[in-house]
């Protein structure tokens, strides 16, 4: 494609639709035996959104290929029975909820790190986070398994860099120097190796932990913090703003 960036200044490549062979790159994945899992939070309201999400997730996430999904709720009675593919499996976990959003958003940077120690290092070999209300329209195959994977924020690919949704302060550990900045990427969807995914949650919930005990909280929370750790922790691919469109736009 000639009309949109495919590659970054670091040379990671730029997943948009038409620069990559899917079949090729699902013989190569089969081959490896692999596991990915996708963890997904349903806390309060948001249980709302777990039908449409599973369903479409189960029918387009990385299809034909062996999917553990882990979905987090403190609501796990409401949650129905739902068909998984054969090849998917569904674990339902318990967390707690927090009074303001804020917290619970904050809050799952820590979870996903403490279950990445105890429970998903050995079970899957990529992990990705994606947020419950998301529903998929076209397949996400394996061209978004890499190392360490970012989203382009659908809102902000074209906002030039001093316009983006930095946290600026720099009292806060999510501060982005002035005339820094890559791409802003969404915390709705990021992912990788099981041990880099580790690595980024463990460091962006220490910033926040940071920020709590300096009486600061980060302009855009988690994400705040998740686009600090991908300044100077540069993913291994990207994925373009068409992985994590908003219907707004």
């Amino acid at each position: 494609r000639q009309d949109v960036l495919v590659l970054t200044p670091w040379l990671a490549p730029i997943v948009w639709e038409g620069t990559f062979n899917r079949d090729i790159l699902n013989a190569q994945y089969m081959q490896k035996n692999l596991v990915t899992g996708v963890v997904t939070f349903a806390v309060k309201k948001y249980w709302f959104f777990i039908e449409g999400f599973m369903s479409s997730s189960n029918k387009y996430f990385l299809a034909g290929h062996q999917v553990n999904f882990y979905l987090f709720t403190d609501n796990p009675e409401q949650i129905s029975h739902l068909q998984m593919a054969p090849e998917n499996r569904l674990f339902v976990i318990h967390v707690q909820n927090h009074s303001r959003w804020q917290d619970i958003s904050m809050s799952r940077m820590d979870i996903i790190s403490r279950y990445i120690r105890s429970q998903f290092q050995y079970e899957v070999d990529y992990l990705y986070s994606i947020d419950i209300d998301v529903q998929l329209f076209e397949h996400i195959g394996v061209e978004i398994i890499d190392t360490l994977v970012g989203t382009i924020s659908s809102w902000q690919y074209t906002t030039r860099r001093e316009s983006k949704s930095y946290e600026t302060r720099t009292e806060s550990q999510a501060a982005i120097p002035k005339g820094e900045g890559d791409f802003y990427y969404t915390a709705s969807f990021y992912g990788g190796s099981v041990a880099e995914v580790y690595k980024l949650t463990k460091a962006c919930f220490k910033g926040v932990m940071e920020d709590r005990e300096n009486g600061i909280e980060a302009r855009w929370h988690d994400e705040s913090h998740l686009n600090k750790y991908l300044l100077y922790h540069k993913p291994t691919r990207l994925l373009s703003p068409e992985y994590y469109w908003d219907e707004e736009l």
